[in-house]
């Protein structure tokens, strides 16, 4: 066989009047009568390679014979292409091969689908057969960029003096928060191994043991429901730090995503990152990963309806609820847009959508004659309302109103394309509260998880909280306490998330207490972090990236799963192997399992 000596994309100046060795696929053939054209394609990109039936006859014949796909290695001398012939639009769209010898190493059989980028292909045909679909140009891309950024991360943290440490994958259950996937032991009837959701408990061991600076690339598995994108495994760059506080694991963060912005695109972000409390977040965009490149934010007109006629806005305010809007500005809405964007937030929960548009001068709804002109002053100024806006309002309990406009907002700004450029918003989300009420569990749970160090100065907020058995005195002093957490949001995305641990072991206690972990529920999940906490735990704290959407938004792809090279489908199916798939019965019985229909 012929030994590839160059990437058919890396043809250039350089190569004119010298032989060369490629190999790679067919990517098309053409016979223009005694002159056979192959463009022919590796991971580098494309060349053109000619056979001429007069000069080398055996070339020529095999390379007739050749189909989109084959495999093959052709030797040729590097030339430049004849004048008015040249390719701009390719990085060797200047050069050609001319062949002397082809071997043809594989035939192929006609594709399910063609290996470019205009014909469209449902996602379960390309899944099925992701090997074809990694050889389209853009799919290449992806995973070469997610190479980059591989290598690119990890040279950014040696630099920093970070210690690279695995984590174990077969670990403790410790569920708080999604579902684990479990391995059944086999040398141990009955217990099972839990895949890692995350590194969390382990990169804070690492720091208890003095391993001050460590990083990861990691895989994480939850067996959640899934949504459109998100995926059972994934990837996340995971870190942790001592002897720190929140500033130096931000700034670094900063730096990171800088790095591979700069590096990877040309793209220069403006440091340091805008923050936002969570409070303002919700407050304005009914999110706690807001989206701030378009309008639409979120406006509390609960004041100016606090004596209203109208009777959904007074019975929300009376029963402790708001009234907020958006204006969509210069939207000139038809009533039809209207009845189809009243359907999206039903889908939501919500019983109707209250609108107000400004048309000619005059303001136009249903809802108008049950207001009065000073309200409709108001509401004018507090909204900016002007001529062809048009105002969506929301009238319930402070959560439900964030729900509905949070979302509105989104599927507003998709439905018209109101991003129309490839800007990227990063900031920083903060301020977050430390747990929340969980009504149907009947407790509070953590906003992010329970290792999470409050901030020192509401300490005394939990230990008094601890103390009363008043359930909304309880509930008024929990809520009063912040997390020292952070998440970074990109483009309404959360990218990036993380805290300042709790490292003494009298806080941790106070902490699972109050989330309804017992103390022999805590010993049983989490004893040996407790243990580990009496023996000189530094001050830590870090944060994990979510390797996959961070690449994705930087691609500008709506799908985390075109930069995974294997991906699960939203129902968390592999078409590609079939997993999930059955066992054999003595495969079950070796690890003491019975399936049950």
């Amino acid at each position: 066989m012929l030994k590839r000596t160059k990437y058919c994309g890396q043809v250039s100046e350089e190569d004119l009047g010298k032989e060369v060795i490629l190999c790679g696929w067919v990517h098309r053939v053409r016979n223009h009568g005694g002159v056979v054209f192959i463009d022919l394609r590796d991971r580098e990109g494309i060349v053109q390679v000619v056979a001429e039936e007069k000069t080398h006859p055996e070339a020529y014949e095999v390379a007739d014979s050749l189909r989109s796909e084959y495999v093959v290695a052709i030797k040729g001398v590097v030339r430049k292409r004849p004048p008015g012939t040249e390719n701009p639009k390719l990085k060797t769209g200047y050069y050609e091969v001319f062949a002397h010898r082809i071997e043809v190493l594989n035939t192929s059989d006609p594709l399910p689908f063609p290996v470019d980028e205009d014909t469209p292909v449902s996602e379960e045909l390309k899944l099925k057969h992701r090997y074809l679909d990694l050889r389209r140009e853009s799919m290449k891309e992806n995973i070469l960029f997610r190479h980059r950024a591989y290598q690119l991360t990890r040279h950014i943290f040696i630099k920093h003096g970070f210690v690279e440490i695995e984590t174990p994958f077969l670990t403790k259950s410790t569920p708080e928060g999604a579902r684990d996937f479990l391995v059944p032991s086999r040398l141990h009837p009955g217990k099972f191994y839990a895949l890692p959701q995350s590194p969390q408990l382990f990169k804070q061991i690492l720091m208890v043991a003095g391993f001050d600076r460590y990083f990861q690339i990691v895989k994480c598995l939850r067996d959640e429901d899934l949504r459109a994108d998100r995926q059972p495994e994934f990837t996340q760059i995971d870190f942790e730090m001592s002897f720190v506080e929140e500033e130096e694991i931000m700034s670094f963060s900063e730096e990171l995503v800088c790095t591979l912005f700069k590096e990877l695109l040309g793209i220069e972000l403006k440091r340091p990152f805008d923050r936002l409390s969570y409070g303002d977040a919700m407050e304005n965009y009914g999110s706690d990963k807001p989206d701030r490149r378009f309008g639409l934010k979120l406006v509390d007109l609960t004041d100016v309806f606090k004596n209203t006629s109208l009777k959904v806005f007074k019975d929300a305010i009376e029963n402790g609820g708001v009234v907020k809007a958006i204006n969509f500005k210069s939207s000139y809405l038809s009533r039809k847009e209207i009845d189809e964007l009243t359907q999206f937030v039903q889908t939501l929960g919500a019983k109707g959508l209250a609108w107000i548009k400004v048309e000619n001068g005059k303001l136009n709804s249903p809802i108008v004659k049950f207001l009065g002109d000073e309200e409709l002053t108001l509401l004018v100024k507090k909204t900016d309302a002007e001529e062809g806006d048009t105002l969506f309002f929301s009238a319930d309990a402070k959560e439900t109103v964030y729900k509905i406009l949070g979302n509105l907002r989104l599927y507003i700004s998709k439905k018209y394309e109101l991003v129309k450029d490839n800007t990227f918003d990063v900031l920083w989300v903060v301020d977050f509260p430390l747990m929340e009420w969980d009504v149907e569990e009947g407790r509070f749970v953590s906003l992010h998880h329970p290792f999470t160090s409050p901030k020192e100065e509401d300490i005394p907020l939990l230990e008094k909280a601890l103390k009363t058995s008043d359930v909304d005195e309880k509930k008024r002093l929990v809520h009063s306490v912040r997390a020292r957490a952070y998440d970074l949001v990109i483009n309404g995305y959360e990218v990036g998330g993380g805290s300042i641990r709790i490292h003494r072991r009298d806080i941790q206690e106070i902490v699972f207490k109050l989330l309804g972990i017992s103390e022999v529920e805590a010993e049983e999940k989490f004893g040996f972090l407790l243990r580990a906490l009496r023996y000189g735990a530094p001050p830590h704290g870090g944060l994990a990236f979510g390797f996959d959407r961070l690449l994705a938004i930087m691609r500008g792809l709506d799908s985390i799963r075109d930069v995974i090279a294997f991906p699960k489908t939203q129902k968390g199916i592999c078409p590609l192997t079939g997993a999930p798939d059955y066992v054999s019965p003595k495969q079950l019985k070796d690890v003491h399992i019975k399936v049950f229909e």
